[in-house]
């Protein structure tokens, strides 16, 4: 378990999706590529982040839509 690849995945979905508009399929991929390429920056690896969380992808699509409906609040 990866207390530091989860912890990085949430700072990383808080500081990048809240400027993210609609959740398509392209926009959630390029996402998730950007996430895995600044975790390498700092020395975390794919594996790390996903060991704990699972689907980057689900996770950033996820917070993508939740994000998107909280607006409508």
């Amino acid at each position: 378990m990866s207390t530091r690849g989860t912890d990085f995945l949430d700072r990383w979905i808080r500081s990048n999706v809240p400027g993210t508009v609609g959740a398509d399929v392209i926009s959630v991929a390029e996402l998730t590529q950007r996430l895995f390429a600044d975790a390498k920056k700092v020395g975390i690896s794919s594996t790390e982040i996903e060991e704990d969380t699972g689907s980057v992808y689900e996770a950033v699509l996820d917070a993508i839509v939740h994000h998107d409906a909280g607006l409508a609040d």
